[in-house]
């Protein structure tokens, strides 16, 4: 049992010193209150899923009141906000886990309702190719010196709610992949064009949050960056503009790279010829700082299989939903006894409030599979009856 690699502790660049290699990535569940603060419910649930994995990363909070992205999600956008928060991150902070507060704007993937009122943003005014999407307006480039400002402020008060880092969210289609996308950034000034003036926002809000940090934090502070390797839209993000991205991000002193996938071995969306995992390619364009992979990691099996390829971090997210317990299991040597399905009877257990049980049951339906399985007698909520609570 101790010989898994995923137990061992790792030091990030910052100091941080992380007790194993088991992350718990940020998961949207929409248990917020309305006007952004922390709610009991999920104090609740941070509370039951934390303790056993080395990093906890917050679903995502919006730097700025039009960077929300969906009801019920966490704001890190005032200084009010900064109570709530602390007693997020002392939640999360349990049996030596490191608590990180993932930051976003979610540009034009949000809705004028949600902003109660307000346009959608963006790079460009360019709708997302989905169905109903409002068409956003673009930025101004004093809006987009204001938000990357807004960045480095959410990351100060991350540092005086005393989480252990910031993680800055630039994949899943949001405002900073937004920028770095030739689908949604059509700009001819500096912010867009070539892929280098496309990744000029990212980089600003990296260097932004790092001086904050330098600034403001007098203990280790880790910094970290998500992203997402492509996208299937024409144009679109392509992994040669990601390499470029991540060789660039790799100089910069980060604590981690994050690579947000379905599946850690996942093959190329737009060109179904080649079949080396995408991972491979960003490994080879990173040689300085640690990766963080995530996507279908269920067993140890499939854990050790990550840290045998020589990624330095593996993210345990379905998976951590059902089994809050998953890392202490596999240490006392008890593998079979992890949780690997989702019985509705054990959702007061796990903490999982009525928002983010129909997040999830949403997620099933459209092939997730998080595993929920139908209650053996009187089903706990009228959704037990539809057929996506399957074994």
């Amino acid at each position: 049992m101790m010989s898994y690699q995923f137990l061992q502790a790792k030091t990030l660049k910052s100091g941080v010193r992380v007790k194993n290699r088991v992350v718990l990535p940020p998961m949207t569940e929409c248990m917020g209150l309305e006007n952004g603060e922390i709610s009991r419910e999920e104090l609740r649930y941070a509370a039951i899923h934390t303790g056993g994995v080395g990093l906890f990363i917050t679903p995502v909070a919006y730097v700025n009141s039009r960077g929300k992205g969906f009801e019920g999600q966490l704001s890190a956008a005032e200084d009010r906000f900064i109570p709530g928060l602390t007693k997020l991150a002392r939640a999360i902070q349990q049996n030596g886990t490191k608590a990180i507060l993932q930051i976003f704007s979610a540009g034009r993937m949000s809705t004028s309702a949600i902003l109660r009122g307000q346009q959608t943003v963006s790079a460009s005014a360019v709708a997302a190719p989905r169905p109903g999407a409002e068409t956003p307006v673009a930025l101004t480039d004093a809006e987009i010196e204001q938000t990357i400002t807004d960045f480095g402020e959410a990351t100060r008060r991350a540092i005086a709610a005393g989480f252990d880092g910031v993680e800055i969210h630039g994949a899943n289609t949001y405002l900073i992949q937004q920028f770095f996308s030739p689908h949604s950034n059509r700009r001819t000034d500096r912010w867009g064009g070539s892929v280098e003036k496309r990744m000029a926002f990212p980089l600003r809000i990296v260097a932004e949050v790092q001086r904050v940090v330098q600034e403001n934090s007098h203990r280790p502070f880790a910094v970290g960056y998500r992203f997402s390797p492509e996208e299937i839209e024409k144009p679109g993000i392509t992994m040669a503009d990601t390499l470029k991205l991540v060789a660039k991000l790799d100089t910069l002193g980060l604590d981690y790279l994050h690579v947000s996938m379905g599946n850690v071995w996942r093959t190329s969306l737009r060109d179904q010829d080649d079949q080396e995992p995408l991972i491979k390619k960003i490994q080879r364009a990173v040689s300085q700082t640690p990766l963080i992979s995530v996507g279908s990691v269920a067993t140890p099996a499939d854990a050790e299989r990550v840290m045998t390829a020589g990624i330095d971090f593996v993210a345990i997210g379905r998976e951590s939903i059902r089994e809050p317990q998953w890392v202490e299991k596999v240490e006392a040597g008890a593998e079979d006894s992890i949780r690997y399905t989702l019985p509705l009877t054990d959702l007061d257990e796990l903490g999982i409030a009525s928002p983010y049980f129909e997040f999830l049951a949403g997620m099933d339906a459209g092939g997730a599979h998080i595993g929920f399985v139908p209650a053996l007698n009187q089903p706990t909520m009228a959704a037990a009856e539809d057929p996506v609570f399957k074994k």
